[in-house]
């Protein structure tokens, strides 16, 4: 898999890191090798810290109660991510675009990428498809990729969850 890197596979591995973060170097290459990102350089410690932060960063993102302080959030992230595009070819991928520096570190790469990312998905879907799942035990964050803009759950399961409890509150009447 090719990851576009500032489209929606971005936000939505921002949203997996977020709702299950890394807990060491080891797991975070592994789980950004999986969603296919390369990895150009090894992966530190100081990626792991930096990641945390833009994984906090994005969460403050998600949890903006409204579209201007989701914005405004999300414009001071762009500006601490901040750099010159520049085409680049990695073996095998063809020639694309890069927001950010040659040769930076993974944990600065993850920060322009859920920067960019979530932006491209905001302004290109909607400044609402950045959530919280609404079934009240679940505060899982995910990026609203529907064709409708209308989803409400973080997966199937929670949907399938709260229709049951729909449901049963139906049929006892409450």
């Amino acid at each position: 898999m090719h990851l576009n890197p500032y489209g929606e596979d971005a936000v939505n591995l921002a949203a997996d890191l977020a709702n299950r973060r890394p807990e060491s170097v080891d797991e975070l290459a592994e789980r950004c090798s999986s969603a296919g990102l390369a990895l150009e350089c090894k992966v530190t410690a100081d990626d792991l810290d930096r990641a945390q932060v833009a994984l906090n960063l994005w969460e403050e993102i998600v949890d903006a109660p409204e579209e201007q302080d989701r914005a405004d959030r999300l414009n001071r992230m762009l500006a601490e991510a901040a750099a010159h595009p520049r085409l680049t070819s990695h073996p095998g991928t063809g020639w694309h675009l890069h927001y950010r520096d040659a040769e930076q570190p993974i944990g600065s790469v993850l920060f322009t990428l859920f920067a960019v990312g979530t932006a491209l998905h905001l302004t290109s879907r909607g400044m609402h498809r950045l959530r919280r799942c609404e079934v009240t035990n679940c505060n899982t964050a995910f990026a609203d990729t529907s064709r409708t803009g209308r989803q409400r759950y973080c997966s199937q399961r929670c949907a399938n969850r709260d229709a049951v409890r729909r449901h049963r509150a139906r049929a006892s009447g409450s």
